[in-house]
């Protein structure tokens, strides 16, 4: 009989956000190795409740139009529970839940204690998640206590995409069972590097503050007063985007908006040096990841997971404020031969660790399938 899993996360593809692209990968796998998907996400865009196919059914829960884009709210009410009630129809082998202060993951740790069927959450913090505001902050921070309080009563087994989230689950006197981590698929079909003139800077993923998209923005600015012949690709969507366009604002600062996975690799392609210099409380960065796998040198600070890829031997590590990036920018501008080298190593470590292949194996070894 198959296997099936069912998955609860606030968002999935085409919203953008490493939690998505971790998702789409382990899916995809699951479904490889004769796994029945059954997911359950949010109705952000206000489309057709459910896709059925084969392999995969998603369910999509209503939800308040106010944060949609940032924390969906579901509205719990006669169609939610509609929809939830498809999950009877299925003989579900386990459940898997994304983050602890989203509340699909609420929605369904209370299901699989309900039906007595095991809970697997995947933390993809090491922090708390801040609004750079110490008011609004400190109840963000009591109401995530809160809510995984209460979810220690129903999650079987806890795992973090990377070691850092597991060290900060002990915050909640937690002890994680594992790390399940986050990955790339090193047997898709690549573009090749693409030969240009000058150099190249990008940054992929959320545009807002706690990401340090600014800070890139400032020390770009800067170094186009020294340096000739250099772009810098913006790639992503979010609440600071339109700001950015609007105050830094030159002929080689390109603006992509939301891409394909797809269109970005080809971006990925015909950058030298990837920017990655996070103030946020990250899990494991795909885009890092991704990076590598493309053959960019890249430049990061060591927020939560990025630690466990980023290394001096292969990337350029930064402290976190605009004037240790910039520094670290000019040096690879000023120095082709260590960007190469940094590029080739953390290619080589991208490919020997993270493998999608070998990480859904895991979890199904880890929960019994």
């Amino acid at each position: 009989m198959q296997k099936t899993i069912v998955i609860f996360s606030a968002y999935y593809i085409p919203h953008l956000g490493g939690i998505e692209r971790y998702l789409e990968n382990l899916i995809r796998e699951f479904i490889k190795l004769g796994i029945r998907v059954i997911l359950v996400t949010s109705n952000y865009q206000n489309i057709e409740e459910e896709t059925i196919s084969t392999d995969m059914h998603i369910i999509r829960l209503p939800i308040f139009n106010a944060w949609k884009n940032r924390y969906p709210i579901p509205k719990i009410n006669k169609d939610e529970k509609r929809l939830i009630s498809k999950l009877d129809d299925y003989d579900i082998d386990a459940i898997i839940v994304n983050t602890r202060f989203h509340l699909t993951s609420h929605i369904g740790a209370n299901y699989g204690h309900k039906h007595n069927i095991p809970v697997y959450l995947i933390d993809h913090s090491s922090n708390y998640v801040t609004v750079n505001s110490k008011f609004w902050d400190f109840f963000g921070n009591r109401y995530e206590d809160v809510l995984t309080h209460y979810l220690k009563r129903r999650v079987t087994g806890w795992y973090g995409v990377s070691k850092a989230c597991n060290e900060w689950l002990k915050h909640f006197k937690i002890q994680a069972s594992g790390v399940w981590y986050n990955s790339i698929n090193t047997n898709q079909k690549l573009p090749k590097r693409k030969k240009h003139s000058g150099i190249n800077f990008l940054y992929a993923g959320r545009i807002i503050k706690q990401k340090g998209v600014e800070n890139i923005l400032i020390s770009f600015i800067n170094l186009s007063k020294k340096h000739k012949n250099i772009n810098l690709y913006i790639a992503g969507i979010g609440e600071e985007l339109e700001y950015y366009k609007k105050t830094y604002n030159q002929k080689n600062i390109h603006y992509l908006n939301q891409l394909s996975f797809k269109e970005l690799l080809e971006y990925y392609a015909m950058t030298d040096i990837f920017l990655y210099p996070s103030l946020y409380p990250e899990g494991l960065p795909t885009s890092i990841l991704e990076a590598g796998l493309m053959g960019c040198a890249v430049i990061g600070t060591l927020r939560g997971g990025s630690k466990e890829v980023l290394f001096d031997y292969n990337s350029m590590i930064v402290e976190e404020n605009q004037e240790s990036l910039e520094k670290a920018m000019d040096e690879l501008l000023e120095n082709p031969e260590k960007r190469k080298k940094l590029a080739k190593e953390m290619n080589k470590f991208v490919l020997n660790n993270f493998s999608w292949e070998k990480a859904a194996k895991k979890v199904l070894k880890d929960i019994g399938l």
